[in-house]
C-alpha cells in the first residue's frame, strides 16, 4: 500500500480538445476566470507511451504513478469560511470506485461552496514530486485527463498548473496563486480534455502577470478548483497524462 497523508495545503483554460468517452491557496472568490471560457477543438485521439501517464488511478492509491521522476500525492484543499469537501482536506486522499471506459477507480471530490465569505474555494490536485519540488515537463506539450460532474453539480471548473512564477515556493511572486490554466464547462458524461501548455492563461485582474506563459520546466503539480458561491459540486477526474509524444 502506498497510502500517505495528503500533501500540505497548496492550491487547490486555450485551444482545448474535448473527446466524448465512448467505452493551498486560492485566487479571489470571483467564481470565474475573468476571461471568456476557451473554445473546444477536435482532438487527435493519439495514444502516447505509458510513461506519459501521470496517474490512471487504477491502483486505488493516493500516489501518482511512480515513473519519470514523478512520485507526488493527491490532496484536497478548502477555504476556512464554511465550504465543505470530501475527501477531507489535510487527510489521506481516498480514490472512488468507477471511471471512464470501465476504469476501476477515479479521483473525486464533492461538497458545497459556502454562500458567503472571502475567499471561497474548494479543490483537489496532486504534487508531481514528494517532497514538493519543481518538475521539468519540458519534454511534453500539454496535459490531458478525463473529467465529469455528478448530476446536481456545478459544471464550471478551473484547471490550475502551479509553476515557479505562481506558486509561493518558487519565491518569484509577490501576489501568488494566479496559476496558468484553463476554464472548463464539464458535463455529466466522461469526456477527455487535452490542453496545450502554450494555450494556458492566467486569470485577469490580479496576481503577478507573466506574459511568457507557464514555465513547463518548473511545474509543481495540477489542480482543479471551484469558486462559485453556494455551488454544490461533485467532480470526477481520471487518466491524467502529459501529451506531445512524437
Amino acid at each position: 500500500m502506498r497510502l500517505k497523508s495528503s500533501f500540505g495545503a497548496v492550491l487547490a483554460l486555450s485551444s482545448i480538445a474535448v473527446v466524448a468517452c465512448s467505452h493551498n491557496e486560492p485566487g479571489p472568490a470571483t467564481g470565474a476566470s475573468g476571461a471568456a471560457p476557451q473554445s473546444a477543438a477536435v482532438a487527435t485521439g493519439k495514444e502516447c507511451p505509458a510513461d506519459y501517464t501521470i496517474d490512471d488511478c487504477e491502483d486505488g492509491q493516493n500516489q501518482v504513478k511512480v515513473q519519470k521522476g514523478r512520485n507526488g500525492y493527491w490532496y484536497t484543499f478548502v477555504d476556512k469560511v464554511g465550504t465543505t469537501i470530501t475527501p477531507p482536506a489535510g487527510k489521506t486522499f481516498i480514490m472512488s470506485q468507477g471511471g471512464p471506459n470501465g476504469s476501476a477507480y477515479a479521483a473525486r471530490m464533492m461538497g458545497k461552496v459556502s454562500a458567503t465569505g472571502d475567499p471561497l474555494y474548494a479543490g483537489m490536485g496532486f504534487s508531481l514530486t514528494n517532497p514538493k519540488g519543481q518538475y521539468d515537463a519540458s519534454a511534453y506539450s500539454g496535459v490531458s485527463f478525463y473529467a465529469k460532474v455528478g448530476p446536481n453539480s456545478i459544471k464550471a471548473v478551473r484547471l490550475k498548473v502551479p509553476d515557479v512564477n505562481t506558486d509561493p515556493d518558487g519565491k518569484m511572486c509577490t501576489e501568488c496563486f494566479n496559476d496558468f490554466g484553463a476554464d472548463l464547462t464539464l458535463s455529466d458524461q466522461w469526456k477527455q480534455y487535452v490542453i496545450p501548455f502554450s494555450d494556458m492563461a492566467q486569470m485577469e485582474g490580479w496576481g503577478n502577470p507573466h506574459p511568457k506563459g507557464v514555465d513547463k520546466t518548473k511545474l509543481y503539480g495540477m489542480q482543479w478548483q471551484i469558486n462559485a458561491p453556494g455551488a454544490e459540486y461533485d467532480l470526477w477526474i481520471d487518466n491524467v497524462a502529459f501529451t506531445g509524444c512524437p
